[in-house]
């Protein structure tokens, strides 16, 4: 049984160098999304609140009336953007939605104003509001809303199954999001805590472990969760990924899923590829009617 020290978790959680080709990723990601820019109508940048990066950009759908996708992405909670993953847009649009890519604070922000992993969650919550009251006059139908995450937006993503809406905002109907898929999602801050490379700039306290660790969650009363990770990722990873289905069962996590072959970086790739599994299973995600 190997020894869960600091080491062991930077080993588990370090992406990066599990794979030595990250760089490669992120060079198509940024390549592949500066041609989505460029060739999708798209309306970037637009302001969902006045705090700091909470912008997000739509692609419209062909067609009016279309379900809705909000993409979160990765990076720790400390790195990465919006910009990085216009990637994602071309695919889901085939799919016949309107696709959301939202920006939040990164950790740890400054002296003045940090940032915490609960205040990004707390982000998402009023991105996804924005989203409900204004996407229709982008074509995209409030009532048909997904969420998919990558990583650290994969937590961010589990979360806003369990928000109370209503305490958001009085307008808001209680199953606004009820859609989720998670590509590699984080559900437990405890061991992130413990992870040295993260920790200096996440800040993660106990208070913050209890708040925002999805597995250690009652079950939401509505919704689901799909969850993927790839085959290759750390153990750890594929740890978190049944975690949560355990913690949740089947009704709410009806998909968990190992996806041969992928690492932390390819997987979510892969849901840009027509015919892969997690391209399937956005798709049907999609399709499904909320109710």
């Amino acid at each position: 049984m190997p020894k869960k020290d600091a080491a062991w978790h930077d080993r588990m959680y370090n992406n990066r160098a599990l794979v030595p080709d990250f760089a490669d990723h992120f060079a198509h990601w940024k390549n592949a999304s500066e041609q989505a820019r460029q060739t999708l109508p798209a309306q970037l940048d637009v302001r969902y609140g006045d705090g700091p990066n909470e912008t997000l950009d739509i692609f419209p759908a062909a067609r009016a009336d279309a379900p809705v996708v909000i993409f979160i992405h990765g990076g720790y909670w400390r790195s990465l953007d919006k910009a990085d993953h216009s990637f994602v847009a071309p695919a889901l649009r085939d799919m016949g939605a309107c696709v959301v890519v939202v920006n939040y604070a990164l950790c740890p922000g400054t002296e003045a104003q940090p940032v915490t992993v609960p205040d990004i969650a707390l982000q998402m919550a009023q991105a996804s509001a924005w989203v409900w009251r204004h996407i229709g006059a982008h074509g995209g139908d409030r009532n048909n809303i997904t969420v998919i995450g990558h990583s650290a937006g994969g937590h961010l993503a589990a979360m806003l199954l369990a928000c109370d809406w209503k305490k958001l905002g009085r307008d808001l109907p209680a199953g606004l999001v009820r859609k989720a898929l998670s590509i590699s999602g984080l559900f437990d801050l405890a061991p992130v805590r413990k992870t040295p490379f993260v920790q200096g700039d996440l800040r993660i306290t106990p208070a913050h472990v209890r708040m925002a660790s999805p597995a250690k969650w009652q079950r939401p009363r509505q919704g689901v969760l799909y969850t993927v990770v790839g085959g290759d990722e750390s153990a750890e990873f594929l740890r978190h990924n049944r975690l949560i289905h355990q913690a949740w069962g089947p009704k709410t996590v009806p998909v968990c899923e190992d996806l041969p072959g992928l690492n932390h970086f390819s997987v979510v790739t892969d849901l840009t590829r027509p015919g892969s599994r997690l391209n399937v299973l956005a798709k049907t995600l999609i399709g499904q009617k909320s109710g």
